[in-house]
């Protein structure tokens, strides 16, 4: 059900106070965006060779793939079954199309997945939360 109020802010604030409810204060912060999927691991193939950002890729390196994320972006990964998470840094593009179709959204270096405890299993329910927004890249 939606209310619509048609009075000034000022009789609203006055309300509020009348009320002795704490008025809450709106910031023009953007919300970064969150996704829930499933994460995999790359590593030991890909180690040393360059990723999609130029890069060479370390999988001791708290780094990831992202299929659409700018490059340096930081996102903090929580694997939804122990809760253990991991800031990572966006250094390629991926999972391949396969993986996506089977809800993949993104891979992390062996170290990651070390890090939230399912470098055994493969695959972990991920939940991902942009802290900061990498350079938007120049189209060549």
């Amino acid at each position: 059900m939606r209310i619509r109020v048609n009075c000034p802010s000022s009789v609203i604030v006055s309300l509020v106070i009348a009320l002795g409810l704490q008025p809450i204060q709106v910031t023009a912060d953007p919300v970064l965006p969150t996704q829930v999927g499933k994460a995999s691991h790359y590593g030991k193939r890909f180690h040393g060779k360059k990723t999609a950002s130029g890069e060479t890729f370390n999988q001791q390196a708290l780094v990831a793939a992202h299929p659409s994320w700018s490059f340096g972006t930081i996102v903090r990964v929580t694997n939804l079954r122990n809760g253990r998470s991991a800031k990572v840094r966006i250094v390629d593009r991926g999972p391949a199309k396969k993986a996506r179709r089977r809800g993949v959204i993104i891979d992390l270096s062996t170290n990651v997945a070390k890090t939230l405890a399912f470098n055994k299993e493969g695959l972990a329910p991920v939940r991902l939360e942009v802290l900061k927004w990498g350079k938007k890249q120049k189209k060549r």
